[in-house]
């Protein structure tokens, strides 16, 4: 969730798709929807994640729906988040928004790339960390609702 769900949002639905659909439902949504950004549509099409049929969506859409969790990738000193009271769990972690600075073409795709970096490395850390579902791990032993791998 971010606010105009054109660029971060979109990224991280087509990453998570990508690599945690087979558990889990994805969707992104934004509290003020503009379409999705072709930057990042290219910009995820360049590490093989096709964007391109992913639209930009309204909180209002999901208002009736309940979600095990609820991540938001906005959010900085100028740009206050939406929130989503749909949520059992909720992760927050600001990411800058590609779409909005000025600069050459080529400025503003390098820092698309930069964002889709931190985007897949947060989004690994949080499946791991927090939303590994339990019957698939292999553990040996289980400490604080951690799974550890067999040694």
């Amino acid at each position: 969730m971010c606010v105009h769900n054109a660029a971060r949002s979109q990224m991280a639905e087509g990453l998570f798709r990508q690599f945690y659909g087979d558990s889990f439902d994805v969707y992104s949504a934004g509290s003020e929807p503009q379409r999705v950004d072709p930057l990042a549509i290219k910009c995820m099409d360049e590490i093989g994640i096709d964007i391109s049929n992913q639209r930009s969506k309204s909180l209002k859409e999901f208002q009736n729906h309940k979600f095990d969790y609820v991540i938001t990738v906005c959010g900085n000193s100028y740009n206050a988040c939406p929130f989503f009271s749909g949520g059992k769990k909720y992760f927050k972690q600001a990411f800058e928004d590609p779409s909005s600075i000025e600069g050459t073409e080529e400025e503003k795709f390098e820092l698309f790339k930069k964002v889709r970096e931190e985007l897949k490395f947060w989004l690994d850390d949080l499946y791991y960390s927090h939303m590994l579902p339990k019957e698939s791990c292999d553990m040996e032993e289980e400490s604080d609702g951690c799974c550890l791998p067999n040694k």
